[in-house]
């Protein structure tokens, strides 16, 4: 009986050594192993999805101006078609009525509104600080003060491209009068009328410029008018700074066969209208500054100031047409020099009277 209980004792300890053996290497480990995994999640940024942007645009006019509201359209396909993302537009907008058409875009989700136009300056700042998740991009000829955070704003710049149009009229006359026909007497007028100032006393030169507005700038029948009356007075080079209008000034131009009159443009190349009386034209791009400014509200900077220039958007447009070769070679080197600072056009809204 003795032997039996030894035997019993001594399985009962085989077994539990054998339990022992097979038993899980130290339980007492996971829990250190699970803090260390709790840690390193803990320390990991959740990742956030790229914020998906809409583009909405508001032109003045129609998108077949061939002119100022052309170029937005232009500008806004491309950016759609290099970046992908989805946009849209809404054209001939009054001023009275940019306010609600960037309020209904919003409300359809689109969260990049660029306004097209000086005139709606004011609503689209007073805008972006009623919608601050929304970026908006507005349009002038003075940067605006203290800006909300979510607003880029494109300085147009116009004077520039006019001291180097008034450059190439002033060396083109041959009656030592220029013109400059704008349409409505407004901030941005001024400053090209200034321009062409400037660079006429930095040529040393005594053209006599005459400046005028028909009160409209897409009326051709006002632009014949006045520019019939600036050839009557012995003009010979008419800067032009109209839309639809400047298609009187040409019909003007080209209606004086006896008479060499010569016109310059703005925005685009109108080349065709009248070839043996165009000289050249202040052209603009805003497809490459659109597409820089929304890259950059992409990668996080949804406000900021964007100056146009002749680095940035501007050119005069070369070969100039119907003007002796070293008027284009001054030219050139005017446009160069305001490039690199030599020359610093002066950007004078000072009112002038008419």
């Amino acid at each position: 009986m003795k032997n039996k209980l030894l035997l019993v004792v001594s399985l009962v300890l085989v077994v539990s050594v054998m339990l022992a053996a097979c038993a899980p290497a130290a339980a007492t480990e996971a829990p250190a192993v699970a803090e260390t995994e709790a840690a390193v999640v803990a320390t990991e940024a959740p990742v956030e999805p790229a914020k998906e942007y809409k583009l909405a645009a508001i032109f003045p006019g129609v998108i077949t101006d061939a002119d100022y509201n052309t170029l937005a359209y232009i500008g806004v396909s491309e950016v759609t078609k290099s970046s992908g993302i989805e946009s849209t537009y809404s054209e001939s907008v009054a001023v009275p009525d940019v306010d609600r058409v960037m309020r209904e875009y919003i409300d359809l989700g689109y969260n990049i509104i660029w306004t097209h136009g000086g005139q709606f300056v004011n609503q689209t700042v007073e805008l972006a600080k009623a919608f601050p998740d929304v970026v908006f991009i507005a349009e002038g000829d003075a940067a605006v003060a203290e800006p909300p955070a979510n607003l880029w704003f494109i300085d147009r710049n116009f004077q520039i491209g006019y001291y180097g149009i008034g450059t190439a009229a002033a060396l083109a006359t041959k009656t030592n009068k220029i013109a400059y026909l704008g349409g409505q007497a407004l901030p941005f007028s001024y400053q090209e009328v200034h321009a062409i100032q400037q660079a006429l006393a930095d040529l040393g030169s005594d053209v006599e410029l005459i400046y005028v507005w028909t009160g409209d700038f897409n009326d051709p029948t006002k632009a014949r008018q006045t520019a019939d009356a600036l050839i009557g007075q012995g003009v010979d080079v008419i800067m032009s700074s109209l839309n639809l209008g400047v298609y009187g000034v040409f019909e003007a131009a080209k209606a004086v066969a006896d008479k060499n009159i010569l016109v310059t443009v703005k925005y685009t190349d109108k080349t065709s209208y009248a070839p043996a009386n165009y000289v050249t034209s202040v052209i603009y791009d805003f497809a490459g500054p659109l597409q820089e400014i929304v890259t950059r509200i992409q990668a996080g900077e949804l406000g900021g100031y964007y100056p146009l220039g002749f680095d940035t958007g501007v050119k005069v447009q070369l070969p100039l047409k119907n003007v002796d070769p070293a008027v284009q070679t001054q030219v050139e080197e005017t446009v160069q020099k305001v490039i690199d600072g030599t020359i610093v056009v002066v950007e004078d809204s000072t009112e002038i009277a008419q």
